[in-house]
């Protein structure tokens, strides 16, 4: 009994060395003057748009090109883990498919611009609309599951969309699709070394901050949402669906609004990929990239916007940081990621009411919230 007391008082204590600066910032950031938090957005802003400087390559990714990694994956990871963000972070639902939303988009953006010429800032909101589309359809039928059972038949919708891709030659087939446009370039305006709006595929700069201004526009959608009627009813969901439901809140409908805006996201996310990389296929988008994004958000802090963005910027970056490792890299990786489970369950950078969530037992994810073992967190709130 002692062995395990002391284990569990250094888990707290750890914990708590971790949360205590934390809280500290967030005390700060609650009370600071709206003048400071806007410096502190341009300043995040413009720290986004100075990463691609060739002189953090050696730092950041020695064994790659810095600025094609900022495109692939990191970009892309964060705009989908946000997307995600809205389905398990804000309504609790678990998405095992999510990558199924960013094929569609892709997909939409190859066959519409190679088969019908249609450019792409006319494709990039039908690939929005298309996945939003797609999200309602596999929600209908399937949201009044809940727990594993949702998990399954979401896995399964990934899995399905990959084959059809596989198997379907307007498609493409297993060969994918090939001489995908870029978007129409606008040559003359240049921006620290980048002519910002010449798209070109050997130059991921200017698709880096075309995802940039995506990521902005998400991150601002997603905040007036969280603070709105729906923000509200998709954390009474989250809670408890049930107590929501007998409250009056619509859970069918808000579920299947959740389950709408994330797939729009990834679809964003799939038509600016496909113009990129001027081809896809299905094997971009296997079932593990789903569980990839899946561990962003949850080990980021999933419902938390900056932890969000936090841990997909990690889960990409590390891999190929420590590319020069061979084999070795997952492992490291993955121990990494065991690591936090264990001492920071609630994510690096968590929302104060999944923190509570998880202090009272449960998961933070409605139905599929495990059973949390809280004698760590009473230890530590025993300790303050």
């Amino acid at each position: 009994m002692s062995d395990n007391t002391n284990k569990t008082a250094n888990t707290a204590g750890l914990r708590g060395a971790l949360s205590g600066p934390l809280e500290a910032v967030r005390t700060h950031w609650d009370r600071a003057p709206g003048w400071e938090r806007w410096a502190v957005y341009v300043l995040l802003v413009i720290g986004a748009l100075f990463l691609p400087y060739q002189g953090l390559a050696p730092a950041m990714s020695p064994e790659s090109d810095w600025q094609t990694i900022l495109f692939y994956p990191i970009g892309i990871y964060v705009l989908l883990a946000l997307g995600l963000n809205v389905v398990i972070g804000y309504a609790g639902m678990l998405d095992l498919g999510y990558v199924a939303f960013w094929a569609i988009g892709a997909y939409t953006m190859a066959t519409m611009a190679v088969k019908h010429g249609i450019g792409f800032w006319p494709l990039l909101p039908c690939g929005i609309v298309l996945a939003a589309v797609s999200g309602v359809i596999l929600g209908a039928p399937t949201l009044r599951l809940r727990g594993d059972y949702l998990a399954i038949v979401t896995l399964g919708f990934g899995e399905i969309v990959r084959k059809v891709a596989e198997n379907t030659d307007w498609l493409g087939g297993t060969r994918g699709v090939n001489n995908i446009p870029h978007p129409p370039s606008h040559e003359g305006v240049w921006f620290l070394g980048v002519d910002l709006f010449t798209y070109k595929i050997r130059d991921a700069r200017p698709y880096y901050y075309l995802l940039v201004a995506l990521i902005i526009l998400v991150v601002i959608f997603s905040k007036r949402l969280e603070a709105s009627r729906i923000g509200r009813s998709w954390t009474a969901i989250r809670e408890d669906e049930d107590a929501a439901e007998i409250m009056g809140v619509p859970t069918f409908k808000f579920k299947l609004l959740s389950f709408a805006t994330g797939a729009a996201i990834g679809g964003s996310a799939g038509v600016v990929f496909a113009a990129k990389t001027s081809y896809v296929a299905p094997a971009n988008f296997p079932f593990l990239l789903s569980a990839t994004i899946l561990a962003a958000v949850v080990l980021g802090g999933a419902g938390n916007i900056p932890g969000v963005i936090v841990g997909a910027f990690l889960v990409a970056w590390l891999p190929e940081r420590f590319r020069g490792l061979a084999d070795y890299r997952d492992l490291a990786f993955g121990a990494i990621l065991v690591a936090m489970m264990i001492f920071r369950p609630e994510g690096l950078i968590p929302s104060r009411q999944r923190k509570a969530e998880m202090a009272e037992g449960g998961g933070g994810m409605g139905h599929m919230g495990a059973e949390i073992d809280t004698s760590g967190s009473e230890a530590e709130v025993g300790s303050r």
